[in-house]
C-alpha cells in the first residue's frame, strides 16, 4: 500500500480544502457591515480606564482579590478578555480563570475560576455612548452600574443617570487591545442561537460544492485536506454555542470526491480545549488548555474514533490527520506523543490509512518526532511553511525569499526524510510573501520555487486554501489568474 500511494501523491500533489473552518471569515464579515458598529466578539481583549481617576481598571494581584482603579498604565493585569453572552452583555475573564464579580458588599472582584454562559453572577452589561462607543458605563448583575470610588476602590452601587461627562465615576473608557479573528466559535456566538443555524448552513451548502471538485480533479490535484473541529462529534446536538450540519457538508464532500477520484485527508483542525490558542482551533478567548491533562487525550481519542469508523469504508478515505499545529511549549512532546500513540491505534482498529502526525510549532527541533513516528508503519509527519509570521522575513526581498525557499527549507525537508522513517507532508503553504510590492512575475517565480521544493516531500504537499477572500491564498484564484502552474 505504501508505496503505491507515495507515488500517487508524488506525481499529484495534494491541496488544502477548507470546507469547515478556515473559511468562516467570510461569515464573520456579515456580523458587523461597515456602516455599523463593529460587534464585539468572544476573546476581545479590553482595557478600561476611569475617566475621573484617570487610571486603569487593575486586577489586584493578577486575581484572587479586588478590581482596583489604581494604575496609571495598562499592560497584563489591566487587560480583560471578553466571553460574549449577548450583543450587549459579557463576562469578564482574567488571569488563572479569574471572572469578574462582586462579594457581599457589591465590591468588584476577581475571585472565582469557573462560569458558565448561564451563570448571572458574572455577567455585566456594557453600555455604550451613541456618539462615542467607546465610552461606557458597566452594569453589574445587582442591576447597578460599577463606578470608582475616590480611593479607588470599584464597587457597583450607582444607579443614577448619565450626561456621559467626566465628572462621572462610573464612566470608563473602552480600548480594544485585541480583537481575535473570527472562528467558528465567534462566529456561531456571534449571530446566536436564532441566526447561526441558518448562517452556517447557507455557508456549507454554498461556499464548496461539487463544480469545486470537479475543477480541482481537471486542474491536476488529486487529493484534499479537510480540517473539522472537535464537535463534529456531536453533531446531531452539539455543545453551545456550535451548530449541526458540518457533518453532511463532510458526507457529501466525500461523494464528491469520490466521483471526481480524489482522495480525503480528515484533518482535526480543532481539539477539545484548544491545541494552540487560535481562532481555527475553536478556542473561545485565545487560551491554550489542550494537553493540560490526560482528559483531553481521551476527549480528542473519541473524536479520531468517531471519524474513522464512520469513514473508514469510503474509498475515498485517504488519511487521517491527529491533530493540526500543536504549539511548543504549551503542549509537551512527552503529552503530544503519548496522544499520538493512542490516536494511531484508534485509527488502526478501523482502517490502515495513513495516520499523520503534525509538528508542534515553534518546536526547536524540527526532527523531534522522526524516530517516534518511524515505529509507526504509514505514519506520516506534517509541517507548514510561510514566509510569514516571522520577524525573519519582514525586510526580505522577493529574491531572499526564493532563496530561504532553495537552501533552508529544501534542507529541513532533507534531514526529515530518513530512511524507514516516516513520509513527510508539507500540509500548509501559500504563495504569498510579506513584501509591499510584488509584481506577478515576482509571484508566479516564488510559488515555482515552493512547488519545486515541497514536491520533494515524500507525501506531497497541499495549499491553504481553495478558497479564500484573499487572492492569493486561494489557489482557484491562482491558477485561474496565472499565478501558479501545477
Amino acid at each position: 500500500m505504501e508505496s503505491q500511494l507515495t507515488v500517487l501523491v508524488l506525481l499529484l500533489s495534494s491541496l488544502v480544502l477548507v470546507l469547515l473552518l478556515s473559511s468562516l471569515v467570510l461569515i464573520s464579515l456579515i456580523l458587523h457591515p461597515p456602516q455599523s458598529r463593529p460587534s464585539i466578539l468572544d476573546g476581545t481583549q479590553i482595557q478600561l480606564k476611569s475617566v475621573t481617576k484617570n487610571n486603569y481598571l487593575s486586577a489586584n494581584n493578577s486575581g484572587g482579590s479586588a478590581i482596583l482603579a489604581s494604575q496609571s498604565s495598562a499592560c497584563g493585569s489591566e487587560t480583560f478578555k471578553l466571553w460574549r453572552i449577548t450583543e450587549t452583555k459579557f463576562q469578564f475573564r482574567i488571569f488563572n480563570w479569574r471572572f469578574l464579580g462582586l462579594d457581599d458588599q457589591d465590591n468588584l472582584v476577581a475571585t472565582s475560576t469557573s462560569s458558565c454562559d448561564s451563570d448571572s453572577s458574572h455577567t455585566f452589561e456594557i453600555v455604550r455612548n451613541d456618539d462615542d462607543p467607546n465610552r461606557i458605563r458597566i452594569r453589574a448583575p445587582n442591576g447597578s452600574f460599577v463606578e470608582v470610588k475616590q480611593e479607588g476602590l470599584v464597587t457597583a452601587d450607582n444607579s443614577e443617570d448619565t450626561n456621559w461627562g467626566d465628572d462621572d465615576p462610573s464612566i470608563f473608557l473602552l480600548t480594544n487591545v485585541r480583537q481575535i479573528q473570527a472562528g467558528e466559535f465567534q462566529v456561531t456566538n456571534g449571530y446566536g442561537p436564532e441566526k447561526a443555524p441558518s448562517a452556517m448552513m447557507n455557508h456549507w451548502n454554498n461556499f464548496i460544492v461539487e463544480d469545486d471538485f470537479k475543477f480541482m480533479s481537471e486542474n491536476g490535484l488529486n487529493a484534499v485536506r479537510i480540517p473539522v473541529g472537535w464537535w463534529i462529534r456531536f453533531d446531531q446536538n452539539p455543545p453551545h454555542p456550535f451548530v449541526g450540519g458540518s457533518l453532511q457538508a463532510l458526507d457529501n464532500a466525500f461523494s464528491w470526491a469520490e466521483e471526481y477520484n480524489i482522495k480525503v485527508i480528515i484533518d482535526l483542525h480543532a481539539a477539545p480545549g484548544s491545541q494552540n490558542g487560535w481562532e481555527h482551533s475553536g478556542t473561545r478567548d485565545g487560551t491554550q488548555s489542550w494537553g493540560k491533562t490526560d482528559d483531553t487525550i481521551k476527549e480528542t481519542n473519541a473524536v479520531i474514533d468517531f471519524l474513522t469508523s464512520r469513514y473508514a469504508n469510503r474509498t475515498g478515505l485517504y488519511a487521517i490527520e491527529l491533530m493540526n499545529e500543536p504549539l511548543a511549549p504549551g503542549v509537551t512532546l512527552d503529552h503530544l506523543k503519548k496522544y499520538y500513540k493512542v490516536g494511531y491505534d484508534t485509527v488502526r482498529k478501523y482502517s490502515d490509512v495513513y495516520v499523520i502526525m503534525s509538528n508542534r510549532l515553534l518546536t526547536r527541533n524540527p526532527t523531534e518526532l522522526i524516530r517516534f513516528a518511524s515505529g509507526f508503519s504509514g505514519s506520516v509527519i506534517d509541517v507548514h511553511y510561510y514566509n510569514m509570521f516571522s520577524k525573519v522575513f519582514e525586510d526580505m526581498t522577493v529574491q531572499q525569499n526564493i532563496n530561504y525557499i532553495k537552501k533552508y527549507r529544501a534542507s529541513t525537508i532533507k534531514s526529515l526524510t530518513v530512511s524507514n522513517g516516516p513520509l513527510i507532508f508539507i500540509g500548509e503553504w501559500v504563495d504569498e510573501i510579506d513584501v509591499s510590492v510584488a509584481s506577478k512575475d515576482d509571484y508566479q517565480r516564488f510559488g515555482a520555487t515552493q512547488l519545486e521544493v515541497y514536491g520533494k516531500a515524500t507525501f506531497g504537499w497541499s495549499y491553504w486554501t481553495l478558497k479564500n477572500v484573499r487572492n492569493h491564498w486561494s489557489l482557484e484564484w491562482m491558477i485561474k489568474n496565472g499565478y501558479i502552474t501545477l
